[in-house]
């Protein structure tokens, strides 16, 4: 038979073709989308619009007073609070690793978007510094003679102060070119100053040293085994930064242009191993407050944690019925706390409930330095990536309402992401948060939420009666201590005729057999109730709601593989470093971090598994989560209580 073109094909050579095309591509793209600073205007023109900027530089970075004019114009012409300058010499490799973050045709209109720049010099409305606690003369006087090059920042503090003053400013952040901004220095960073720039951006450098490594050395593999096809794949990689960036038109021109193109395959090899042998000489990080939290924890579990449960009830919280099973035994596999919980199943109804479940004081602990203090990036990080599903539930209401409601109660609303997300697509209605811990003190302070609750929901039932036209429940009820008491204050606070919207994890679903414990939903020990979709539709009809939708596919989130991997990674190598553990020891690291390296390519499958997983679920309905949207009817809502 003759041989067909297709079998001379290098495929994995191909595919890696393909992906570096795309990447240059959309890397060129992504350039011409970002705007260049016009000339500036004439100083009588430009002084006004000045008033009310500050322009934060890293040191040695020349801004001078046109280059500050053009910059306040073009924020006011285009209703900007924060912009990112660009000098037009920006280092090649640091232009593409931009590019790769950010894709500024939706960087503004992305509400959830993390705060990226070049971190040279950022424009910023001094309203926006002020709630966001920034003292401008405090980090950078150059606010005050734009000219001058000032103390300044260092590019990672700059690039970490860009990243939070995003949040609070999350519609109206951009980034420009400012062709006359004078760096005073040239070259892509490596080492430990890659190192902190890269962790000022939330990065992991040395998961993107190790994938660096990986690339190059995959790309030498292919060139020197594939032929023609790994050529190619090495050919357009050497070539990329001139691709993207070379050229007529380009509205940047980094300095080191040629050499960077010249040089990459070593630039790139060299900047990675600098940066991981940085990574691998950084101690761990040890401070006053760190040691002050070993020391509280050690204190609190010097009695053991048995105190943190509460006795054993021997029948089911739904609906009293003592047919109880064991589902499931599970230890804190989220932070490796001490403790070990179970989940019980009710024969009956179906319920899913912690018993024994934790009382106030060990609710109080496990939630510690979860969702703020030691975890609260890693948090804010995780719900800044589900805008998609934020989208999708603010959308939900849509087809049940002819005008955008006044006014929306989001529950456990966290650090505000739902709410964020949620008033581009209800621009006229206000949005409040409630929740226990202190995220929402912040989210009102961002302007995410505009006012914020602390506290237990069924507190605020007679101060918030009547109030709201919306309240929203997303992966809320689950947590709390009980269930049937949140929907009566829920009926309480709507006006009548109100929508009720509730998003809680499935415990029928398939994978929560197929998983056993390392089914993330289970979420131990944070979740205290699974409630199956027939019992909630029966409790709302109970009090006085009527539902008018209950989605299970799409309110899927694909991460059963993923999470199960996660939880098996943390059972098998928590992290050495947390405080209410043993002092880490040089072993204990090193067996975390074997264990996590190993773990990688189990990440990679888990996401393919997912993807393929979520598919099946929107076509089936049927995932691991539904929605349910009722609305209240006009007759009030009975005492809180009366239905149990």
């Amino acid at each position: 038979m003759t041989p067909t073109p297709f079998r001379r094909v290098r495929w994995t050579s191909a595919l890696t073709v393909a992906a570096l095309g795309a990447g240059t591509v959309r890397a060129r793209r992504r350039l011409r989308a970002i705007p260049v600073l016009p000339a500036p205007p004439s100083a009588a023109a430009g002084l006004p619009r000045a008033a009310g900027w500050r322009l934060l530089t890293a040191h040695g970075v020349e801004a001078g007073p046109a280059t500050f004019l053009a910059a306040c114009a073009h924020a006011d012409r285009e209703g900007l609070w924060v912009l990112d300058l660009l000098p037009a010499d920006l280092a090649a490799e640091r232009v593409l690793g931009l590019l790769r973050l950010v894709d500024p045709g939706r960087y503004r209109e992305d509400r959830l978007a993390e705060g990226r720049g070049a971190g040279y010099a950022v424009l910023v409305a001094e309203e926006v510094l002020a709630r966001a606690g920034v003292d401008p003369a405090a980090v950078n006087p150059g606010g005050t003679d734009p000219g001058a090059p000032g103390a300044g920042l260092e590019p990672a503090e700059l690039l970490a102060l860009t990243r939070r003053l995003k949040e609070y400013a999350a519609g109206s952040t951009g980034l420009a070119i400012a062709p006359a901004l004078s760096v005073g220095r040239t070259g892509d960073p490596a080492g430990a100053v890659r190192a902190a720039e890269l962790r000022a951006q939330g990065l992991p450098p040395g998961a993107l040293a190790a994938a660096q490594l990986a690339g190059v050395a995959l790309l030498a593999g292919l060139a020197a085994r594939q032929g023609r096809w790994g050529a190619a794949a090495a050919g357009l990689y050497w070539l990329q930064p001139y691709l993207v960036l070379g050229g007529p038109g380009a509205p940047l021109r980094p300095a080191d242009l040629p050499w960077a193109t010249a040089a990459r395959p070593a630039r790139s090899l060299g900047a990675a191993v600098r940066t991981a042998g940085a990574v691998l000489r950084t101690p761990a990080e040890t401070n006053a407050d760190a040691d002050r939290a070993a020391a509280a924890y050690r204190a609190e579990l010097a009695g053991g944690s048995a105190r943190f449960l509460e006795p054993r009830r021997p029948d089911c919280p739904w609906c009293g019925s003592a047919r109880l099973s064991v589902r499931v035994r599970v230890p804190d596999l989220l932070q490796g706390k001490p403790g070990r919980f179970t989940l019980e199943q009710c024969g009956d109804c179906g319920h899913v409930f912690q018993n024994p479940r934790l009382t106030l004081e060990g609710l109080e602990f496990y939630y510690r330095d979860f969702y703020d203090g030691r975890g609260g990036e890693g948090a804010g990080t995780v719900f800044g990536r589900l805008g998609d599903s934020y989208r999708k539930r603010a959308e939900m209401l849509r087809p049940y309402t002819e005008h955008a409601p006044a006014s929306w109660l989001d529950v456990g609303t966290g650090h505000g992401h739902f709410c964020n997300v949620a008033r581009a697509l209800w621009p006229d209605t206000r949005f409040d948060g409630l929740d226990m811990g202190d995220g929402v003190a912040g989210a009102e302070r961002r302007g995410w939420v505009d006012t914020g609750f602390q506290g237990q929901f069924p507190e605020f039932a007679e101060k918030l009666a009547a109030r709201y036209e919306v309240v929203s429940m997303y992966h809320y009820l689950e947590h709390t201590r009980d269930p049937l008491a949140e929907l009566d204050t829920a009926a309480a606070v709507l006006a009548p005729g109100g929508y009720l919207a509730i998003e809680l994890p499935d415990p029928e679903s398939r994978m929560a057999r197929l998983l056993g414990s390392a089914w993330l939903p289970w979420f131990q020990p944070q979740h205290q109730h699974l409630i199956p979709a027939p019992n909630l539709r029966a409790a709302l009809a109970d009090r006085g709601f009527t539902v008018l939708a209950e989605e299970h596919g799409p309110a899927h989130q694909g991460n059963d593989f993923f999470g199960a991997v996660a939880l098996t990674t943390t059972r098998l190598a928590p992290d050495p470093d947390r405080p209410w553990a043993p002092p880490a020891t040089p072993g204990r690291r090193a067996l975390a971090r074997a264990v996590r390296a190993a773990a990688l390519p189990c990440f990679a499958g888990a996401a393919v598994l997912d993807a393929l997983r979520t598919v099946a679920a929107r076509r089936t309905d049927g995932g691991n989560a539904y929605r349910m949207l009722a609305r209240r009817d006009d007759r009030p809502p009975t005492a809180p209580g009366e239905h149990r």
